[in-house]
């Protein structure tokens, strides 16, 4: 039903305005008292056997909303409603900016995937801020958010940025992400580079650990899949090094090798996501789980279609998985088809729980070297 709808009505609309309008939607239905429960009776049923634990937080299973959906932490009851078991909100700048001139994101319905060149449009830290402050929970979920550098501030300067947004907001994130990997902002990717990753990385742990002295806010860094297999590495050792709780493998990719969409689309400057990252954010999960082991917590995220990609994410060591571009072709069963096929693969598969599945296969393969 949906692909037909999707056929019919989305797939003619520009892709960014399908987007708010469905947005729209969402947040309706979330704020229907008798609608929301009926929805999220159809589309976010629980199976026990999924529970997760990661980053010191409770989850009812493994499986969450990338970051760059919502934006502004407008729709994290919606999201909720739709059966994702996390939503990361954001990227949020220090400063509210509008991103960059439309048209700014593209179909590649062939390929199953999305070029953006979004540019962190959101209202920034303060506001958002402000709106998770206010917020009143109906559903019961687990919000990270993600922050990354306001366009205007130079890359010297970009630590500041971060603190900023982090100050503000670290006291309503179950979670917060630091974005250094999306290819929309100019010389954000820079920072990836341990040198300055490494007194920004400490700078955030710092200004949380100050605004927030209750609890410890796990802290994760976000990761391009266009690092080479050295700088992986790098990453990898300095999040030991730091005794940061995580690492999200991967943002989207500058890459167009093997696309089958042709034609002028292609050639638009953004990050790809969707299907075609599929192997390379795979092949980093499982570089990086080879590296850490179980010593801090990988999350999942580049072409999760389907239960079978996201159980192939576990085995190869990400506790927690996420979604977004897939969310777009499939449409609101997409979390519910995702969950009730996990728990079919944990049934019928020789690992007793979820946690005994999480990096299998590297370690299988690396006790057969």
């Amino acid at each position: 039903m949906y692909k037909l709808f999707f056929n019919l009505v989305f797939k003619r609309m520009d892709p960014e305005k399908a987007h708010y309008l469905a947005f729209r939607w969402i947040r309706l239905a979330a704020r229907t008292p008798v609608l929301r429960t009926f929805v999220a009776a159809a589309l976010a049923p629980r199976y026990k056997e999924l529970r997760t634990e990661a980053l010191g937080l409770r989850m009812h299973g493994p499986f969450g909303l990338a970051a760059g959906f919502d934006k502004n932490a407008i729709a994290i009851d919606g999201m909720a409603m739709l059966g994702f078991d996390h939503i990361e909100i954001g990227t949020v700048t220090g400063e509210p900016q509008p991103g960059n001139p439309k048209k700014r994101l593209f179909r590649l319905v062939q390929d199953r995937a999305l070029i953006n060149r979004m540019g962190f449009n959101n209202e920034g830290s303060l506001a958002v801020a402000a709106r998770l402050a206010s917020r009143s929970p109906v559903f019961r979920t687990t919000v990270g958010v993600n922050i990354g550098k306001t366009k205007v501030v130079p890359e010297a300067e970009a630590v500041g940025d971060y603190v900023k947004s982090t100050e503000r907001l670290a006291a309503f994130a179950d979670y917060l992400v630091v974005n250094v990997s999306s290819p929309n902002t100019p010389g954000l990717r820079n920072l990836q580079a341990t040198e300055a990753l490494r007194p920004l990385l400490t700078a955030v742990r710092e200004a949380a650990d100050r605004s927030v002295r209750s609890r410890r806010v796990p802290l994760l860094v976000k990761i391009a899949p266009d690092l080479a297999d050295e700088d992986i590495d790098a990453v990898a050792d300095l999040a030991v090094e730091l005794g940061l709780d995580g690492v999200i493998a991967t943002n989207t990719t500058i890459s167009r090798e093997g696309l089958v969409t042709k034609g002028d689309v292609v050639d638009e400057t953004g990050g790809l996501s969707g299907a075609p990252l599929k192997e390379r954010s795979l092949e980093v999960l499982r570089r990086l789980y080879a590296r850490v082991g179980d010593r801090i917590t990988l999350v999942g995220v580049g072409g999760i279609e389907n239960a079978e990609d996201a159980w192939q994410r576990i085995l190869a060591g990400a506790t927690l998985v996420q979604g977004y571009s897939a969310f777009i072709y499939e449409g609101p069963f997409y979390a519910r088809a995702i969950h009730k096929g996990l728990a079919a693969r944990l049934r019928t598969s020789p690992y007793a729980t979820l946690a005994d599945a999480i990096g299998a296969d590297v370690r299988k393969k690396a006790d057969a070297a």
